[in-house]
């Protein structure tokens, strides 16, 4: 069995990581990290101290009524996305360890398409 990194629980919820695959377990956030257990396989887990983390990302929809999945970006490892059942309570939990500045909303579909288009016109300009 894996040790866990905290000494105490703050949050413990049913999630899901996406991981290249889907793998479904619960997400625990408690005084030293955010940590993933897997359900089926142990050997499945992530990790991530609070001193790692370099920014939390949140896709928010509906203006807020809706948020599907979050992902959290490290120094060194790169960025890790879940899903959970109440994601809002996670990202609240989350914000007692993680400096509110480094909480932010992902692109939503409109920027997305707006930076494409605004890059494909910047780079006819700069071949001329």
């Amino acid at each position: 069995m894996v040790q866990s990194i905290n000494t105490k629980v703050d949050l413990t919820i049913d999630a899901t990581a996406f991981t290249g695959l889907t793998d479904y377990g619960k997400i625990m956030i408690g005084d030293k990290g955010f940590e993933f257990y897997n359900d089926r396989d142990a050997r499945k887990f992530i990790q991530i101290p609070w001193d790692e983390v370099d920014q939390v990302i949140a896709s928010v929809m509906f203006k807020g009524r809706w948020i599907p999945r979050y992902a959290i970006k490290t120094k060194k490892n790169g960025t890790f996305t879940f899903a959970s059942k109440k994601p809002k309570m996670v990202l609240r939990a989350m914000r007692n360890y993680v400096d509110p500045a480094h909480m932010v909303q992902s692109l939503g579909m409109g920027d997305v398409l707006k930076r494409s288009v605004k890059s494909i016109f910047n780079k006819k300009s700069k071949n001329k």
